[in-house]
């Protein structure tokens, strides 16, 4: 499942619209990827997304 364990993003759901404005249903998947992150103490294989990842690295965590 694409969904972010830190932020909790899952994907989101709308519409392709092409040029003469039909509407075809389309999913927005999030960047998520399975990573290794020490939280409290203790490492934990967690499925985050790279913006999370990315601010987990900027804090230092």
């Amino acid at each position: 499942m694409a969904k972010c364990e830190i932020c909790g993003k899952v994907p989101k759901t709308g519409h392709n619209v092409s040029h003469s404005k039909r509407h075809t249903k389309r999913r927005w998947q999030p960047n998520v990827h399975p990573t290794t992150l020490t939280m409290d103490g203790s490492v934990r294989k967690l499925s985050v997304c790279m913006k999370c990842l990315r601010t987990q690295q900027k804090l230092g965590h």
